[in-house]
C-alpha cells in the first residue's frame, strides 16, 4: 500500500513520528557508530525521503555524528530514533522504534567490517522467555510480574495524550 502511515516513537512516548509511506531499505548495520548509538551489536533502520516523514510529539535530540550524519534520539529516555546523512534528502528510523516492527524484516546489512565475527551463532544460545524463571540474571515470575503492572511503556500504538493517566 503506497498510502499508508507507519508510525512509531520512543520507549517513553515523549517523542512520536510518522512517515506517510512505507519504509523501505530496510537493513542492519554493524558499523562502529551504529553499535555505539544502539550500545549493541548492529543497529537496524528503515527509511524513506524527508519529505515523507513528520516528529508528530515532542521534540528529537540530535547528535552530530560526523559532519554528515545526525543520529536523532529520545532526550527523556534515551532511545535511538534515527539516521539522516545530511548529503542526501532521506532519513531512517530504527526498526524496533517503529509500532509495525515485526512487518520491517532488514533485507541486507552494512558495516561488515564491524560485524562480530559470532553473531550467526547467537540464535542458537539457550534461552528461556520473559518470566518463565531465573535465568541466572533474576528473572523471576513474580519480578516479571512487578514489571506488567508498573509497565511505564508507550504502548505501541498513538495515544492522544502522554503518559496516560490512572483508570
Amino acid at each position: 500500500m503506497e498510502n499508508e502511515t507507519w508510525q512509531g516513537g520512543c520507549q517513553c512516548g515523549a517523542v512520536r513520528y510518522e512517515f506517510s509511506v512505507r519504509p523501505d531499505n530496510a537493513g542492519i548495520c554493524h558499523c562502529r557508530m551504529c553499535q555505539k548509538q544502539f550500545g549493541n551489536f548492529f543497529g537496524s533502520f528503515a527509511g524513506s525521503h524527508t519529505d515523507n516523514f513528520r516528529v508528530t510529539r515532542g521534540t528529537l535530540s540530535v547528535f552530530m555524528s560526523s559532519d554528515d550524519a545526525d543520529r536523532g534520539f529520545c532526550r527523556d529516555c534515551g532511545t535511538p530514533l534515527t539516521f539522516r546523512a545530511l548529503s542526501r534528502p532521506r532519513i531512517s528510523v530504527s526498526i524496533g522504534s517503529l509500532d509495525r516492527h515485526s512487518e520491517m524484516k532488514p533485507e541486507l546489512q552494512w558495516g561488515m567490517e564491524s560485524r562480530e565475527p559470532w553473531l550467526s551463532e547467537i540464535t542458537g544460545l539457550p534461552g528461556t522467555r520473559t518470566g518463565d524463571g531465573d535465568n541466572g540474571e533474576g528473572d523471576t515470575p513474580e519480578r516479571f510480574d512487578l514489571i506488567s503492572k508498573t509497565n511505564r511503556q508507550h504502548p505501541d500504538h498513538p495515544t492522544a495524550t502522554w503518559p496516560i493517566g490512572p483508570d
